[in-house]
């Protein structure tokens, strides 16, 4: 495997997560540790599970290198069963439920997994191959002849701590791309990139009694990177199985949560609840925001309504370059993702790999303390992912497209594979969507390129109205090209019902774009 030597944060890491949380348990056995609907385990009862599902596993034969695959909703047992695994000394492989069977089918036999958990409301999704699959199978709440009863199980096994030696160059997980051709690549993290992200647990008040509220799936980074400094603080996670905004409000009031992670569809979706200033929200102290850019009119309506402050986070689960806006203590920056994270190296580079001038736009590629150890088992795929710095430094390309402003805040662009090039110019697709959206009828919208004769591709307007807009989509069009520049002017819009969107809110693009350009490349 490629090594990839990542700077380290000011302070070295020197306690890996799985052993913060053996002595969190100890040290305050009582407190609450994981709240589930009406499940609530205090860090002894959870301290339990997770050695029982340690030793479940050692008896499986399980050891470190191992892969050991989840399947489910957001669930007190999802959280043991995560740390379970790691107390075992092998690595977590959170899966997909957007993911395809024949995706899934890949993925466990690309990573090798020993063993698979999964809930009831996934198992069409694996129950068709995975008894060809030489795997041990557990079902986590139904039965079925070719799954053990995961509760069954555990009860079997013994509550003593197993002490399996777990040192920082090991397997922490691996997180696949949810891609639906070729093998999906897995994202190998180290324990010691995750020990190095625990750097932002003192400041950002994790381990101050925290009630940190997560309703994004645990598959996901975006999750992962609340989860983890919430139990590393020794504070409570509170996880919802499915996420519902009143829903959320409620339990934000009732159980006066102090911290969460949205992303923006969740921020705009509660935002836009009509009752939501009759909600108590008055206990949150830090909100943050990732996996896609949140708007600038969407943050300016969360510092003015949503008590607490509010952070956003640009970043890959890859690693790398990472920048930070603390939204409240800079409001004219609420166009940008703010600057880079401390330690954190992003330069901007051009098409032949040279860094572009100050104010150009460019693809961002970054270096920091948290930076994945690899694509599983594809040092080819890794290779690629590397920008080599005129330092010899390994930068990693984010295939994002962004410029720095006059005081080194980041603006984004676009995807770089989402850029349009018509006839020989680029258009970012992002500068369109931001005229779409300021528009009052419009709800969402989204832009890609499309076949042109005379331009080779040109920008389609996708947009969903709100209800009761009286206005056709070529006044919508017309509306946004009289505020768009002569090249990137809008040739069509068209009026969609809801735009297709991951688990953790990204519009998916690839599918808005197929019907378009099938048979065509």
């Amino acid at each position: 495997m490629i090594e990839i030597q990542p700077p380290s944060p000011d302070t070295e890491p020197d306690c890996t997560i799985v052993q913060r949380v053996r002595d969190n348990a100890k040290a305050h056995p009582d407190r609450l540790a994981v709240v589930c609907g009406t499940t609530r385990l205090t860090w002894a009862d959870f301290d339990r599970g997770i050695n029982r599902v340690a030793n479940l596993l050692l008896g499986l034969g399980v050891g470190k290198g191992d892969n050991i695959a989840v399947l489910s909703p957001n669930s007190a047992d999802y959280a043991t069963l995560f740390m379970g695994i790691l107390r075992a000394g092998a690595g977590v492989t959170p899966l997909s439920t957007m993911a395809s069977p024949e995706a899934l089918a890949k993925m466990l036999t690309d990573c090798s997994a020993r063993a698979i958990f999964v809930a009831a409301q996934y198992l069409d999704l694996v129950d068709g191959f995975a008894g060809d699959m030489d795997i041990a199978r557990f079902a986590l709440d139904f039965d079925h002849p070719a799954f053990a009863g995961f509760r069954a199980a555990v009860r079997g096994a013994a509550e003593t701590d197993p002490m399996i030696p777990v040192g920082m160059a090991d397997p922490f997980n691996l997180i696949y791309s949810s891609g639906t051709t070729g093998t999906p690549k897995g994202i190998l993290h180290n324990h010691w990139m995750r020990a190095a992200q625990m750097d932002r647990v003192t400041p950002n008040g994790y381990d101050d009694h925290a009630r940190t509220l997560l309703s994004t799936p645990l598959y996901s980074n975006t999750t992962i990177v609340s989860f983890l400094p919430t139990l590393f603080g020794g504070s409570t996670v509170h996880l919802m199985a499915k996420f519902d905004a009143r829903a959320y409000l409620q339990i934000v009031e009732r159980e006066r949560i102090t911290h969460t992670m949205l992303v923006p569809v969740q921020y705009k979706r509660i935002m836009d609840l009509p009752d939501f200033d009759s909600f108590d929200l008055s206990s949150m102290r830090m909100k943050f925001s990732t996996s896609a850019p949140l708007r600038a009119d969407v943050k300016a309506d969360v510092l003015a309504r949503f008590p607490g402050k509010l952070i956003e986070y640009y970043g890959l689960t890859e690693g790398g370059g990472v920048t930070v806006l603390v939204a409240d203590e800079n409001p004219t920056k609420l166009h940008t993702v703010g600057k880079p994270a401390p330690n954190t190296d992003i330069r901007l580079i051009d098409a032949g790999g040279r860094e572009v001038a100050p104010g150009e736009v460019g693809e961002i590629c970054g270096r920091g303390p948290a930076m994945m150890a690899g694509y599983y088992g594809r040092d080819d795929l890794t290779r690629d992912y590397i920008w080599q710095s005129p330092e010899g430094l390994a930068f990693f390309r984010s295939g994002d497209m962004g410029s720095f402003d006059a005081d080194g805040f980041l603006v984004l662009s676009d995807r770089k594979k989402d850029m349009i090039i018509s006839g020989g110019l680029n258009i970012y697709a992002n500068d369109l969507e931001l005229v779409l959206l300021a528009d009052p009828d419009v709800t969402d919208a989204a832009v890609i390129g499309v076949p042109s004769d005379a331009w080779g591709e040109t920008p389609l307007g996708l947009v969903v109205l709100r209800p009761g807009a009286a206005r056709g989509a070529a006044e919508i069009r017309d509306a946004a090209n009289e505020k768009l520049g002569k090249s990137q002017r809008l040739s069509a819009v068209e009026l969609r019902d809801s735009l297709p969107r991951s688990s953790i809110g990204k519009i998916l693009k690839r599918e808005l774009r197929a019907p378009y350009w099938d048979g065509t490349r």
